[in-house]
């Protein structure tokens, strides 16, 4: 099956405004899903990205600043009567509370050529009406494309937390690699650990399982075993986007080892635990990278390779 190199990213976009000692400090560009697109973007990836925002101000800066990192922004996109927002409060580490004000609606199938990835999470998944569209999108598309998912809880956004944990036991099911928090993942099941939870959730269907653990790093769940990497360290600005960054990293790995597409599926169920800590480390990197930033600003390809040194060629 002939597959184009291109992802499909589909989810919220929003301005996170942040807060830090009761002062507003910036307002930047933001949301889950379209962090992973510019991330993807700016390594060079060819994206779509599939999302519900205004004709308004935010919304064309959110079109602008998607566009300048290569991103193609999917038809149909804009239809919304305003631009979601997220408060970001900062505690003193630099860790973001988030408030939401998010509308999230989508309508008919993107007409996009057939990606090798489709990438959700967060938001897009639990949130109504959208949500539905969202997780029968990622049906129709698994059968051309690696599907993964971040689900990124945003607690103060879900209506019933039930409805919304069996939303995402579904679309882990569907999934090829799923990258959660720790916190995420105490949210899900506080019964078991972050462990326990990683390797049931690979019983069930994905290939990888990866967590991130904050200043102890990351590990991730394969059928070959568990590893984990340490944390880069780094001078902490904010956190706001290292998650995506993570998943970022992760994704624009497993694609240059030429991991993505669903003819590659078994081969991504394959995956070695010595290439699996090889794309680990690509993520943790990504995502210490972006902390030591301000905002979710992502690493372009010069900024990763810098620290990495030479990348393995991309497919």
């Amino acid at each position: 099956m002939e597959t184009m190199s291109r992802a499909l990213v589909i989810g919220e976009a929003l301005i996170d405004i942040v807060e830090r000692d009761g002062n507003v400090v910036g307002e930047y560009v933001g949301g889950s899903p379209l962090n992973v697109a510019v991330g993807l973007g700016r390594l060079g990836r060819g994206v779509d990205f599939l999302t519900h925002i205004a004709d308004d101000a935010r919304g064309r800066r959110i079109v602008e600043y998607v566009e300048s990192s290569g991103v193609q922004l999917v038809s149909g996109s804009i239809g919304g009567s305003k631009t979601s927002t997220a408060m970001a409060t900062l505690d003193g580490a630099g860790a973001a509370r988030y408030r939401f004000d998010i509308d999230w609606q989508l309508s008919g199938t993107p007409e996009v050529a057939t990606p090798l990835l489709v990438h959700t999470g967060s938001i897009a998944t639990v949130l109504e009406p959208g949500c539905r569209a969202t997780a029968a999108l990622l049906d129709a598309y698994r059968m051309s494309a690696t599907i993964t998912f971040d689900p990124n809880v945003r607690a103060d956004v879900v209506q019933d937390d039930d409805i919304a944990r069996g939303r995402i036991d579904r679309l882990v099911e569907r999934a090829d690699i799923v990258k959660a928090s720790e916190d995420d993942l105490r949210w899900v099941d506080p019964r078991h650990s972050p462990e326990q939870i990683a390797r049931a959730w690979l019983e069930v269907g994905p290939s990888i399982v990866a967590v991130t653990s904050g200043e102890r790093g990351a590990f991730a769940v394969c059928r070959a075993g568990v590893v984990s990497v340490a944390a880069r360290p780094v001078r902490v600005v904010d956190t706001v986007g290292a998650g995506d960054a993570f998943m970022t990293g992760l994704l624009d790995a497993l694609w240059s080892r030429d991991l993505l597409g669903a003819d590659h599926r078994r081969d991504l169920g394959r995956i070695s635990t010595d290439a699996l800590t090889e794309v680990l480390s690509t993520a943790v990197l990504a995502s210490a990278l972006t902390v030591g930033r301000a905002g979710a600003d992502l690493p372009d390809r010069a900024a990763l390779t810098t620290v990495q040194g030479s990348p393995p060629a991309q497919r």
